[in-house]
């Protein structure tokens, strides 16, 4: 079967720190003075820092853990395959500048699978059954598209009341597998001005290798936490505990969790106006079950993408013999996902067994050579997967970019349209450049070297 990416949202693009398995990117010694202080290599942080840099301004990017690339995290050598932790898809890529910028830098990008799996209970669903759903789909998509109009409300208020068996799957789908959190808890608003993510593309490297090549120029230093952050007056700077710099603009990219925790400091305070909205932008919960294989146990195809007809929160989505290979993914999200990974990974992967037995009825368990899971609320640089505006939020991703004299904010969670995805976390991060560049006062242009007068005879 066929479903469109408008009609599913396949949000597999959950954005979503451990030790980096591969190469990482050159680490700057910690300079004392710049232009502008970037804090946090992913996405965002590595998009403006490339801007300043090719704006000739002096620029150094902090970053609290060990690697670059924040929730753009490739685990290289654990599995058959490249195995994306974090970001998985990258969206449009007639107008990415991402996709542009991967095949030069050596990474490989294809189309995601053309189409998934529908399964209900030990069967692939019947072709009358599919087009049921996405029938049940586009209801529900038009619904909470007019209820938008009348307010920003939660998307679970302005569903038909009809959806009958498909209620479970529809809130899955729209909610937790595309923003990981429940359709109760999300914006209408928000969902409604998302901008049309209708095709998906991956890299065979997996997207934290793109984010490492892209970072190779730039000065970043590792291992470094922004500790405080002053931003009023001619006195700016950024504090490490290796030190202070000073700085004419400040580019925060953390997570809007991050934000909102007090975890940076800020001299003067942040606005309540600000910590506010980062609030109402919280991110949802998105983690990914690992599972290698002996042979195919599932008798898929490659790089399938799998969801069932589910009645309950009880469930996930499975990504198929990735690359070829056995590696497979069940990505689990939302509340339940949330509570899931909470009692920690042999509880995730116990979940990931269960779930494919009753889905396949085979022996699941025995065939599984290898496993791993993410626990992204777990990872206190970070805090959870994408940011979703809660109902009544929406107008919150506006607020963070408001002007604040010479700091600037960034990161997916202040994109209006493509909130929730790479895409959208690099192109604010070139958008707070542009800003705090225009701040700066213009280069001098250097002075022509004054030609040697030669000596007559």
């Amino acid at each position: 079967m066929t479903i469109s990416r408008r009609d599913l949202l396949s949000a597999s693009a959950a954005l979503t720190l451990l030790p980096l398995f591969g190469a990482r990117a050159r680490a700057a010694t910690l300079s004392r003075e710049a232009d502008i202080v970037v804090i946090g290599a992913g996405a965002a942080g590595i998009a403006a820092a490339r801007r300043v840099m090719a704006a000739g301004r002096r620029v150094i990017v902090l970053e609290a853990a060990g690697q670059i690339g924040g929730r753009c995290l490739t685990d290289a050598s654990s599995f058959e395959a490249p195995f994306d932790r974090g970001a998985r898809w990258l969206h449009t890529p007639d107008s990415n500048a991402l996709v542009r910028l991967a095949r030069p830098a050596g990474i490989d990008v294809a189309p995601a699978p053309p189409s998934q799996k529908l399964r209900i209970g030990r069967r692939n669903a019947r072709a009358g059954e599919t087009e049921n759903l996405l029938a049940t789909l586009v209801r529900a998509n038009r619904a909470i598209d007019e209820g938008a109009r009348r307010g920003d409300m939660s998307c679970a208020a302005v569903l038909p009341k009809d959806l009958g068996d498909w209620s479970g799957t529809i809130d899955f789908i729209l909610g937790a597998y595309a923003t990981g959190k429940d359709l109760k808890d999300l914006s209408a608003l928000d969902q409604f001005r998302a901008q049309d993510r209708a095709i998906d593309v991956a890299s065979r490297q997996g997207l934290g290798a793109l984010m490492l090549k892209l970072g190779e120029s730039v000065p970043v230093a590792l291992s470094t936490p922004a500790t405080r952050v002053i931003w009023s007056g001619r006195d700016i700077g950024v504090e490490t505990p290796m030190g202070r710099i000073a700085a004419r603009g400040v580019i925060v990219t953390v997570s809007s969790n991050v934000l909102a925790s007090g975890a940076i400091k800020f001299t003067p305070d942040l606005p309540k106006r600000q910590l506010d909205a980062a609030a109402k932008l919280s991110l949802g919960s998105y983690d990914r079950i690992a599972l290698q294989f002996s042979g195919n146990p599932l008798g898929l195809g490659r790089d399938e993408l799998m969801i069932e007809q589910s009645s309950d929160a009880r469930t996930a989505a499975l990504f198929a013999n990735i690359g070829g290979t056995s590696l497979c993914t069940v990505d689990v999200a939302g509340a339940f996902g949330r509570g899931l990974a909470a009692q920690g990974e042999p509880a995730m992967v116990a979940f990931a067994v269960e779930w494919l037995t009753k889905l396949f009825g085979s022996d699941i368990k025995n065939a599984v050579k290898k496993s791993t899971a993410t626990n992204w609320n777990a990872q206190p640089l970070i805090q959870g997967a994408m940011s979703a505006a809660v109902p009544g939020g929406q107008e919150s991703r506006r607020v963070l970019i408001e002007p604040m004299g010479n700091l600037f904010i960034a990161g997916e969670a202040t994109h209006e349209t493509l909130w929730g995805t790479v895409d959208g976390a690099w192109e604010s991060g070139e958008r707070a450049a542009d800003a705090a560049l225009a701040k700066l006062a213009p280069v001098k242009p250097a002075e022509p070297e004054k030609k040697a007068r030669t000596k007559r005879n």
